[in-house]
C-alpha cells in the first residue's frame, strides 16, 4: 500500500522541440493539477502533447519553462524515491525474463524481497488474463499479452503515483472494458494518484475524476471537465444516457466546437 498519495503539479510548463529547420511547440503554458489520491485522464488528438506532458512529469524529458512537482519534489527526486509507477503503450519487457520475473522487476530495483510478493505477482498475472503464462518469455506472447504484463508490472509496487500512457491500447474492446473495471478496483484500494493518457473518451470518463482535454499547435489544455458519476462505477455505466451525454460533450471540445 502507498505511504501517502502524492499530488502532481505542472505550472506554466513550456516545451519546444527544435530540429531540421522546424520548431514544434509541444507544450505551451501547460497547467495541470492532480490532487493527491485523484484519478485524472488526459485526452486529445495525436500530437497534442499528452505523452510529452506525462514524460515531463516523470522526469524522462526536460522542459523549457515553468515548474513540475510531484508531492513537492522534482520528477527526478520522486522517481528516485520509488513513488512512481508507469505503464507505456510499448511494453518494454526484458526478453530473457519470464512473465513473472518481468512483473517482479520493479521490486528488485527497489531492493525488496521478491519472495514475499509471490501471491501479489500471481494475482496480478491472473488479473490481466495471463494465468498459465507465468513462465513464458515475451517472445512467446502476442503484442497484447506483452502489454498486459507491462500493466501488471506497473502495479506490483502499489505506487503512490501511477502514470499510464495508453496502457490498454493493445487490448481488444472486451478485455479493455474488463481492465477498466479492474483498474478502478485496484486504484480504489491503493488510492494512488493516477494520470492516464488515452484516446478513448469512454475510458477517460469511466476511470477519471476529471478529464483534461488538450489541443495541438501548440499543445495546451483547453478544458477540464469534472466527472459526476459516483464510485464504484459498474460496467452498466457505459450504457447510461448521462454517460453518453458527457461523451458527446467531450467529443465536441475535442473537435473545437
Amino acid at each position: 500500500m502507498p505511504r501517502q498519495p502524492a499530488g502532481i503539479s505542472l505550472r506554466s510548463v513550456g516545451k519546444t522541440y527544435r530540429g531540421r529547420g522546424k520548431t514544434v511547440e509541444a507544450l505551451k503554458d501547460m497547467n495541470l493539477e492532480c490532487a493527491p489520491g485523484s484519478f485524472t485522464a488526459l485526452i486529445g488528438p495525436s500530437g497534442c502533447g499528452k505523452s510529452t506532458a506525462m514524460r515531463v512529469a516523470l522526469g524522462l524529458e526536460g522542459f523549457d519553462s515553468g515548474e513540475v512537482l510531484i508531492s513537492g519534489q522534482t520528477p527526478g527526486q520522486a522517481t528516485a524515491g520509488g513513488v512512481t509507477g508507469v505503464a507505456f503503450q510499448d511494453a518494454a519487457l526484458l526478453p530473457w525474463r519470464s512473465v513473472a520475473k518481468n512483473v517482479a522487476l520493479p521490486l528488485e530495483v527497489l531492493g525488496r524481497d521478491v519472495s514475499k510478493f509471490s501471491a501479489e505477482i500471481a494475482q496480478l498475472i491472473d488479473l490481466v488474463g495471463l494465468k498459465g503464462y507465468e513462465n513464458a518469455l515475451p517472445g512467446e506472447l502476442s503484442g497484447g499479452m506483452r502489454q498486459r504484463v507491462s500493466i501488471a508490472r506497473s502495479l506490483i509496487t502499489s505506487p503512490e503515483v501511477l502514470f499510464m500512457d495508453e496502457p490498454f491500447g493493445a487490448l481488444d474492446q472486451i478485455r479493455r472494458r474488463q481492465m477498466n473495471v479492474e483498474l478502478q478496483r485496484i486504484w480504489s484500494e491503493t488510492k494512488s494518484t493516477a494520470l492516464l493518457v488515452t484516446h478513448g473518451i469512454d475510458e477517460a470518463i469511466f476511470l477519471a475524476d476529471q478529464v483534461v482535454v488538450m489541443h495541438a499547435d501548440p499543445g495546451r489544455v483547453v478544458d477540464i471537465i469534472d466527472v459526476p458519476f459516483a464510485r464504484p462505477r459498474h460496467p452498466d455505466l457505459f450504457s447510461n444516457p448521462e454517460f453518453h451525454a458527457l461523451t458527446d460533450r467531450i467529443a465536441k471540445v475535442l473537435h473545437g466546437e
